[in-house]
């Protein structure tokens, strides 16, 4: 702004020395002058307008470079799932105590050992569920064996008896003997 105001005042001196006549250079002077505040007046307002435009693209920078970080937070974790470096754990029950322990996954693994009870744990990670059904024998702590849950409580209440009658049995036997 220095630079108009130095070349108004240039101006001025230039038709002050140009215009003899007294009333031609006001009349000149005073229109130059409203003219000039015309012209400030729509800089003014042009400037004001460029300033409230910086001030929207500066806050709608803020506001992708806030969606950028949360995405870019997004990636990393999802990355980091992805390429874990530690591995993953994994959650194991041992079958036979019921013991919860954690494990890095490593697929070349068979069985592992709890550190509970130290029986060896099978580890299928074929994630076969029916597989391993067709194979059980029923004897694991926690199970009751696979399959049909009546035919298993059948087998169950059928044992039991056997066992009471063999009892009995066995205690009748006892008695004749004395």
């Amino acid at each position: 702004m220095g630079l108009l105001k130095n070349e108004y005042k240039s101006f001025l001196d230039d038709i002050e020395k140009n215009i003899k006549n007294k009333e031609d250079l006001d009349y000149i002077k005073e229109r130059f002058v409203s003219f000039m505040d015309i012209v400030l007046n729509e800089m003014d307002r042009i400037m004001e307008y460029k300033e409230e435009k910086m001030e929207q693209l500066e806050n709608t920078q803020k506001q992708l470079g806030e969606r950028m970080s949360k995405m870019q937070q997004i990636i990393d974790n999802i990355e980091k799932d992805i390429y874990a470096e530690d591995g993953f754990d994994f959650e194991i029950v041992c079958p036979y105590c019921n013991y919860e322990f954690v494990i890095d996954l490593e697929e070349n693994k068979t069985e592992i050992e709890c550190p509970e009870c130290n029986n060896m744990i099978e580890l299928d990670w074929t994630g076969d569920l029916e597989e391993e059904q067709e194979h059980c024998q029923g004897s694991c702590h926690s199970c009751s064996g696979c399959g049909n849950d009546e035919q298993n409580i059948e087998e169950n209440e059928e044992q039991y008896y056997d066992d009471e009658n063999n009892e009995d049995t066995e205690f009748i036997n006892n008695d004749e003997d004395m």
